[in-house]
């Protein structure tokens, strides 16, 4: 049995006393701030659909190209 390959956001700067978690099949993000948390939710779901347009998968891509995939997918 395989496991697939699994990314985990984790945000230090909540300082409003929420406890945030968004999972995904692929991913999840833990904690942050609500500003942060949706922002490392977003860059996730919009680097995985790249991935997906790209036909590349998490566990077979070069860290460079996940960098820069994950950069180009940060929200403005």
């Amino acid at each position: 049995m395989s496991k697939e390959s699994h990314i985990l956001g984790l945000g230090l700067d909540a300082k409003d006393g929420h406890k945030r978690l968004t999972q995904a099949e692929r991913f999840s993000v833990v904690g942050g701030s609500d500003q942060t948390h949706d922002c490392m939710t977003e860059t996730l779901i919009k680097t995985f659909e790249t991935l997906d347009r790209k036909g590349k998968e998490l566990d077979k891509i070069e860290r460079k190209e996940l960098i820069e995939i994950m950069h180009d997918s940060r929200p403005q």
